[in-house]
C-alpha cells in the first residue's frame, strides 16, 4: 500500500470562475512543483479540458484523473471521477445537452477557454457552465455507474452548492461511498449529524480555481499503487465506520 499526496478537485480556465492562467499545463506544473502525486481536473459540467490535462500529466509523470464537478437539478455540486478519458468524454456528451441553455457572458461570469494538448487556447464554450443540469441528485450514482464513474458529493458542509445546504440532509438511501469536506475539522460533527456517512470514505480538496491555491502535499490517500484505478478503488472501498 502507498500513501499518495492528492488533490482531486481542481478547476481550469474552462470553468467560468477559474482563472484564465489555470491551463491544464499550469495546473500540472504547479502540482509537480508542490509534490502532489495524484490530481483530478473537475471543471463545472464539462470534461473538455481533460484530454490536454491527461496528456500533459503523462509527460510530467504525475497520475491524473479525468473528472467533472456536476451541478445537479437541485444545484448540489458532485465531483465525478472516471477511470478513463473515454468514460469522461462519454459522460461529458451526456451532460452537455442537459445544462440549462443560458449563454455565457464572459464579462459577467468569466471566460470558458478550451485548451489543446500543447496548452494553447483552441476554442471557447458558449453555454454557461455553472448553471444547473436537469440531472437530479438521487439519479447521479446509478447514472455514473453507466460511465464507470465515482460519485463524490462536494464540500458537503459548505453553505452553498452542497448536499446538506441545498437538500437540508443526507438522503438515508444514498449509495455514494465517498464524500468531500472542505474543513476536515468538522468531520465528526457532520458524521454524527448524518450517520449514513459513517459507511463512507472522506477526502478533502482545494477546489482551486487558481493554480497557487492548489493544495500543498498534506493530504494522503492509501492505495495499492499509484494509478488511476487504484485511487478510485481506494475511494470506494468498504468502510466499517469513521
Amino acid at each position: 500500500m502507498q500513501q499518495l499526496y492528492y488533490d482531486l478537485h481542481l478547476h481550469s480556465c474552462l470553468s467560468p470562475c477559474g482563472d484564465d492562467e489555470s491551463t491544464p499545463g499550469n495546473i500540472v506544473g504547479m502540482a509537480v512543483v508542490k509534490g502532489l502525486q495524484v490530481i483530478a481536473l473537475t471543471d463545472h459540467n464539462t470534461c473538455k479540458n481533460c484530454p490536454a490535462f491527461l496528456k500533459i500529466a503523462k509527460d510530467f509523470g504525475i497520475t491524473a484523473i479525468p473528472g467533472m464537478e456536476l451541478t445537479t437539478a437541485e444545484e448540489v455540486h458532485v465531483v465525478c471521477l472516471f477511470p478513463t478519458l473515454e468514460d469522461a468524454l462519454a459522460f461529458d456528451a451526456y451532460v452537455e445537452p442537459r445544462i440549462l441553455p443560458i449563454p455565457n457572458k464572459p464579462d459577467k461570469w468569466g471566460n470558458q477557454i478550451i485548451i489543446d494538448e500543447n496548452d494553447e487556447p483552441c476554442g471557447t464554450f458558449d453555454t454557461l457552465l455553472i448553471s444547473a443540469t436537469d440531472i437530479s441528485f438521487d439519479a447521479v450514482y446509478d447514472l455514473l455507474e453507466r460511465f464507470h464513474g465515482v460519485m463524490i458529493p462536494a464540500h458537503i458542509e459548505k453553505s452553498t452548492f452542497s448536499l446538506i445546504a441545498n437538500l437540508g440532509f443526507v438522503p438515508p438511501d444514498s449509495k455514494f461511498k465517498c464524500f468531500e469536506l472542505k474543513n476536515m475539522g468538522r468531520l465528526h460533527e457532520i458524521v454524527n449529524a448524518n450517520p449514513i456517512l459513517k459507511k463512507c470514505n472522506v477526502i478533502t480538496d482545494s477546489d482551486a480555481h487558481q493554480i497557487d491555491l492548489i493544495n500543498e502535499p498534506v493530504n494522503t490517500i492509501l492505495a495499492e499503487e499509484n494509478s488511476v484505478q487504484a485511487v478510485l478503488a481506494a475511494l470506494t472501498r468498504p468502510v466499517t465506520g469513521i
